[in-house]
C-alpha cells in the first residue's frame, strides 16, 4: 500500500506505510544491541514463507551482508553497506541488473533492509579525516538488527510447522497402509461384510489427498482414515466374537445334551424358578457392543450436541451423555428406545447415534422410528457408527468451506 504523496527527502521513491513503521522501529533499537548477521539471516530464510519472499531476495540479501566488515551487527560500528549494482551482482551469483533491483525493492518492502540515499542517489562513504567513515550512503541493515528476536521466533514457529506437518503426513501413511492391509486381509478370509463398498471409501479418502497437501488437509484425512481404520477393527471384532460366541453355544448345547442322559423332564422348570430358560439364554450368542470413537471425532462430526451440554459445552463423554438425555426428550425419542440402543450398543456409542441425528434432525421424519431402526440393526452386527460419523464430517468440513 502506498502512502499518498509520502516520499523520501529527494523526492526519488514514494514509500509504503510499512517501511515507515520499519523506519520507526529501528529508531528504537536499544543502545549496545548486537546480534549475528548470519544467524538472522539464516533465521529470515526459515522464515521466508511467513516474510514473503523468494530465494532470489535472500541471494542478494546475503550478498549485501558480505559488504558488512563485522560478524556482529552493531549500531556503534554503522549498519549502512554501499556496494554498487555491478560489485552486488558478482557476490550474488551474476544475477542481471533488473531481477537484482527488484529483490531490492522486495527487501525494502517486507522490511529487512532500508534505503539511505544520498542527494544524488549514489552509494558511497564520506569519511573524516583520520579516514574513519563519518556518514555513509546505501543499504541500511538496521531492521535485521531491530528484528533479530522476532525472526527468531518466525523461524521457530516454522520449524514447528514442518515438524508437525512431517509428523501428521507420517501417520497418514502409517494409518493408510493398515487400512490397505485389514480390508485385503477380510477379502482374502472371506470375512462377511460390504468390503468393496468399505474399499470405495478407502480408495475415495485416498483420492482426495493433494499433490502438494497443507497440514489442515493432512489432518483432516488423517482423522477420517483413523475413523475408517476404527470402523473396519470393529466390524472384524464384533465378527469374531460372534463366531467364538455360537461356536460356544455349540459346545455348550453337546455338553448339556450329553449329560442329560436319564430323562429330559430335568431341565422342565419345577417351581417359579425357571433354570431352563436361564439355560437357552446363556446359550444365545448376543452382538458384542460396538466400541466408541474418539470423542474429539465425535464432536467435529456433531457440534450441534455442543449446545445441549452443561454450561453450552462438551467436555467429556459424561457430558455428552447427559446432553443425549436431553437431545432424545427433545428430538421425541422415547425413554424405551433410548434404554433398549444403550443395552445394545452402549451407553457411549447411543450417546453418540443421538447426536448424529440431532445433527441430521432437518432430514428425518420419526428420530424415535430411526434410533430403533438403528438398534435393531446393532443386534444383528449389521451397524457401526463410522460411515454416519465420516459422512457427517465431511458435511461440515464442505459447509465450512462454503461459508468461508
Amino acid at each position: 500500500m502506498q502512502v499518498g504523496n509520502v516520499t523520501t527527502p529527494f523526492g526519488r521513491r514514494p514509500i509504503s506505510l510499512a517501511q515507515v513503521k520499519g523506519q520507526m522501529r529501528t529508531a528504537d533499537i536499544k543502545a549496545g544491541k548486537t546480534a549475528d548477521k548470519w544467524k538472522v539471516f539464516r533465521d529470515a530464510c526459515e522464515a521466508r514463507a511467513v516474510l514473503g519472499i523468494q530465494d532470489r531476495a535472500l541471494a542478494v540479501l546475503d550478498a549485501l551482508l558480505t559488504f558488512y566488515p563485522d560478524n556482529e551487527l552493531s549500531e556503534d560500528r554503522g549498519l549502512v553497506v554501499f556496494p554498487s549494482n555491478d560489485q552486488l551482482s558478482v557476490r550474488a551469483h551474476g544475477i542481471a541488473g533488473t531481477t537484482l533491483r527488484r529483490h531490492l525493492a522486495a527487501l525494502v518492502d517486507v522490511g529487512l533492509i532500508q534505503r539511505k540515499d544520498s542527494a544524488n542517489g549514489k552509494r558511497y562513504a564520506r569519511k573524516d579525516e583520520t579516514g574513519e567513515i563519518e556518514e555513509a550512503f546505501g543499504f541500511s541493515l538496521a531492521p535485521l538488527l531491530a528484528r533479530a528476536e522476532e525472526l527468531a521466533h518466525a523461524a521457530q514457529q516454522v520449524a514447528a510447522e514442518r515438524k508437525r506437518f512431517r509428523i501428521t503426513k507420517e501417520a497418514l501413511s502409517i494409518c493408510r497402509r493398515d487400512v490397505r492391509k485389514l480390508i485385503s486381509a477380510a477379502i482374502e478370509e472371506g470375512a462377511a461384510g460390504d468390503w468393496g463398498h468399505i474399499e470405495e471409501m478407502f480408495l475415495g479418502l485416498t483420492g482426495r489427498i493433494p499433490r502438494t497437501p497443507t497440514i489442515a488437509d493432512l489432518q483432516q484425512l488423517l482423522e477420517e482414515m483413523e475413523m475408517l481404520r476404527e470402523e473396519i477393527i470393529n466390524r472384524l471384532e464384533i465378527l469374531e466374537n460372534s463366531q467364538n460366541m455360537s461356536s460356544n453355544a455349540v459346545q455348550n448345547e453337546r455338553h448339556i445334551q450329553n449329560s442329560n442322559t436319564e430323562s429330559s423332564n430335568e431341565l422342565e422348570p419345577s417351581s417359579g424358578n425357571e433354570p431352563g430358560a436361564k439355560a437357552s439364554q446363556t446359550s444365545r450368542p448376543t452382538s458384542e457392543p460396538i466400541k466408541a470413537f474418539p470423542l474429539g471425532m465425535v464432536l467435529k462430526a456433531c457440534p450441534e450436541i455442543n449446545d445441549y451440554g452443561p454450561a453450552g459445552v462438551v467436555g467429556s463423554w459424561r457430558d455428552l451423555m447427559s446432553a443425549a438425555v436431553v437431545v432424545r426428550s427433545t428430538l421425541g425419542v422415547s425413554p424405551s428406545a433410548y434404554q433398549d440402543a444403550c443395552e445394545v450398543m452402549g451407553q457411549q456409542n447411543a450417546a453418540v447415534a443421538v447426536a448424529c441425528i440431532l445433527e441430521r434432525a432437518g432430514h428425518i421424519h420419526n428420530a424415535g422410528g430411526y434410533l430403533r431402526d438403528l438398534t435393531a440393526k446393532a443386534r444383528r452386527g449389521e451397524f457401526s457408527l463410522g460411515p454416519m460419523l465420516m459422512a457427517l464430517m465431511r458435511a461440515n468440513q464442505g459447509a465450512g468451506r462454503k461459508a468461508g
